[in-house]
């Protein structure tokens, strides 16, 4: 792999004004002013217009519902009745459609910078058996990083859950393809291109049997687990009236309550459960944009921190987002704690969620910073846009002025957007295809 300079940026989130220099994927080196690397490299990048973030980190997402963005039978309401509207809307997904909804949603993370995703695909109506496989290809075929989450619903409304019968699958059936899946793709190590988690949807839509299942997988594969949990009040009521407990003692007796797990929202808790969460080390992906999007309530960041336990940041689904765009969630972010705490958290809290604490909570500590060692993924952005004129701090412009788009991303070493187009994906054909097959789910 080439070695590169990274050189003189404009601004960098590390103590290394003077630039990085990259060899074998990682980052070799972090240059003072006016310092050179210390071996010859083959390629100098002039950062000097560039403001240097490490590559962010998406940990929850639906990419399927790119196909279903601001749909006219699901906008302005709420979690459940948001679900019933598109479950069936949603039970019409085909593999093309998967296909299609997967590429754009990379392909607009890797633009906002990302470098690292995961994606909670839950949703295997008839046909679509092959969903994690098209994701890996797909994942890969961009140069992107990935945790690819099997999903799984087994409890429709038929046994008292949320989800039509179509969609669902039996136990046995999830069981072997979480097995087959982790078997054909699972990366262990530093430097993994694509891991697997497990992640059971949510408890209005799967068994006790399922998720315990699942948790003895995780750990017989030493893999990570993922779900949505503490969401809104109405899953907090569904629990005490299903399962005669609360989300979090849900999650601890189905034996989930470790730092193998990663929890998606996670806004409903109570001091104790924050205090149990931090104990047990369980990270919790905020979701900004969609959490105000559905109404469903202010995430606990700045007390789940406290407590030790690993807070992430996640754009969350294309249907309650709208949109595939981490660099628009770090602002949400800012600024729904500071409505929910005060102007103390900053800018650096927010790029914080969504490079180290993302990482954490996706059990990765090669990723998420710059620093000698870590892995060679980075965003890069410019400040040459009319919101950014006038700027004075350029880390905290890219918050405060709403930048969304990266002008380079580099993952692994290799550039995988050069001026703000990534590589080898034709922008125009692809918006074409997918607005096209979106069509068919209105």
């Amino acid at each position: 792999m080439r070695s590169v300079w990274i050189a003189s940026p404009l601004a960098i989130l590390a103590d290394a004004p003077g630039g990085i220099v990259l060899r074998g994927g990682r980052i070799a080196e972090l240059l003072t002013p006016g310092q050179r690397p210390s071996q010859p490299v083959e390629e100098v990048f002039d950062a000097s217009q560039h403001v240097v973030l490490p590559g962010l980190v998406n940990t929850h997402h639906h990419f399927y519902q790119t196909l279903t963005r601001a749909h006219p039978d699901a906008i302005n309401k709420k979690l459940f009745d948001w679900l019933m509207a598109l479950y069936p809307v949603w039970a019409r997904l085909t593999p093309e459609a998967m296909r299609l909804a997967t590429r754009l949603a990379l392909t607009e993370l890797l633009m906002s910078g990302v470098t690292t995703t995961s994606d909670h695909h839950y949703l295997f109506p008839g046909g679509l058996d092959d969903a994690m496989d098209i994701q890996v290809d797909e994942a890969r075929r961009l140069g992107i990083r990935m945790t690819v989450t099997r999903g799984s619903m087994n409890l429709s409304l038929k046994d008292g859950g949320l989800p039509p019968d179509s969609v669902v699958q039996d136990e046995d059936t999830i069981l072997a393809d979480c097995e087959r899946v982790i078997g054909a793709y699972h990366e262990r190590g530093e430097g993994a291109t694509i891991q697997i988690a497990l992640a059971p949807c949510s408890p209005f839509s799967v068994t006790k049997s399922l998720m315990r299942a699942c948790g003895a997988l995780a750990e017989k594969h030493d893999c990570r687990l993922h779900t949505h949990l503490a969401e809104t009040h109405d899953e907090d009521a569904f629990c005490r009236a299903m399962f005669g407990m609360s989300p979090l003692d849900y999650l601890e007796d189905v034996g989930w309550l470790n730092d193998r797990t990663w929890l998606a929202h996670g806004i409903h808790f109570s001091d104790g459960d924050v205090t149990r969460l931090g104990r047990h080390g369980v990270g919790v992906c905020h979701c900004p944009t969609s959490n105000m999007v559905l109404a469903s309530g202010q995430c606990r960041t700045r007390e789940l921190e406290a407590a030790g336990a690993p807070v992430g940041l996640g754009v969350d689904g294309s249907a309650s987002n709208d949109s595939s765009n981490l660099m628009e969630g770090v602002r949400h972010a800012l600024m729904i704690n500071r409505l929910t705490y005060d102007a103390s958290v900053t800018h650096l809290d927010a790029l914080r969620w969504a490079t180290q604490g993302s990482a954490r909570c996706l059990g990765r500590g090669d990723i998420g910073e710059i620093a000698v060692g870590k892995q060679a993924d980075f965003a890069l952005f410019k400040l040459d846009e009319l919101r950014f004129s006038g700027a004075g701090d350029p880390l905290a412009a890219l918050v405060l002025c709403g930048a969304h788009r990266a002008d380079r991303v580099m993952v692994a070493g290799h550039w995988r957007v050069v001026d703000g187009m990534p590589d080898g994906i034709d922008i125009a054909r692809l918006r074409a295809a997918h607005g096209a097959a979106a069509k068919r789910f209105l």
